[in-house]
């Protein structure tokens, strides 16, 4: 017990450092993504592209967005900076959004989870990489409507190869798992599409399920999916409802589904062998 709790007590306090990169992962990657579909459209359009400065996951170094003042190593501590300064800048006092360390909370305490369940094994390290991937889709998704191909088709390589010794499931099982993922919300899609000339979603959320069959096997995909179609309706009727929000308005379907898988990971076969009789 007393290993098991250093475990997690570790893993917990290393995660919030992972958590505070994923924050930097979650409001760059977008960036950087338009940034590359703005030069290249240049490119086809004949227009010379011109350098606007290095900007990546390590450059620019961390700044206030208002003051562009960087920031010290002191203001960069997860959660501790966040509530020593009020959730306020140090040098202009512009507030900085909650969602930084609900972000490195959220990191921390599903990686202590994990640590708890499955221990001191590579289960845990290849776990903790799926919960991280599935945190910042979660944000990039529910921020911009989209789920980065940089993101996603690791996830889905990982997942095979993780289970090439059945780490989680036989690989024959993750393959069909994959393949299914992807084809059922495509499906989905253009049925959608050839009934109503609409989309219904986007691509990247069939690569997510698709990514999350290959990590559990394709017996995964019926709780996920409906797991994720249950919540994402309940919330997509209480924001028409209660917030007003307007019908043509997206609502991001790939935190439905990151959660969904999350619980069906951690729950183990449970939820599975619920869900198959049914």
């Amino acid at each position: 017990m007393l290993e098991s709790s250093l475990l997690v007590t570790v893993v917990a306090v290393f995660s919030l450092a992972i958590g505070s990169f994923l924050n930097v992962l979650i409001h760059r990657l977008p960036k950087m993504m338009e940034a590359d579909w703005r030069a290249q459209c240049s490119e086809l359009d004949g227009n010379k592209v011109t350098a606007a400065g290095r900007y990546n996951l390590l450059m620019p170094g961390s700044h206030c967005p208002q003051c562009k003042t960087p920031l010290r190593a002191v203001d960069n501590i997860p959660i501790v900076s966040w509530l020593a300064l009020r959730g306020k800048c140090a040098h202009c006092s512009t507030r900085i959004s909650a969602r930084y360390p609900v972000v490195e909370a959220l990191t921390a305490l599903l990686s202590a989870v994990i640590a708890w369940k499955f221990g001191l094994t590579w289960q845990t390290a290849l776990v903790l990489i799926f919960a991280w991937t599935l945190i910042a889709l979660t944000f990039i998704d529910a921020d911009t409507t989209l789920l980065p191909d940089d993101l996603t088709l690791p996830l889905l390589w990982l997942g095979l190869l993780a289970n090439i010794f059945a780490t989680f499931v036989p690989l024959k099982d993750a393959v069909i798992g994959a393949a299914a993922g992807y084809l059922i919300l495509w499906s989905i899609y253009w049925l959608f599409k050839l009934t109503t000339g609409k989309e219904g979603m986007g691509y990247g959320d069939f690569k997510l399920l698709a990514a999350l069959g290959a990590w559990m096997g394709w017996k995964s995909l019926l709780p996920i999916v409906l797991l994720s179609s249950l919540v994402g309706a309940i919330i997509g009727i209480a924001l028409i409802v209660l917030a007003r929000r307007g019908r043509e308005i997206p609502i991001p379907f790939g935190p439905y589904l990151a959660a969904a898988g999350m619980i069906v990971m951690l729950s183990g076969d449970r939820l599975t062998r619920w869900f198959i009789p049914l």
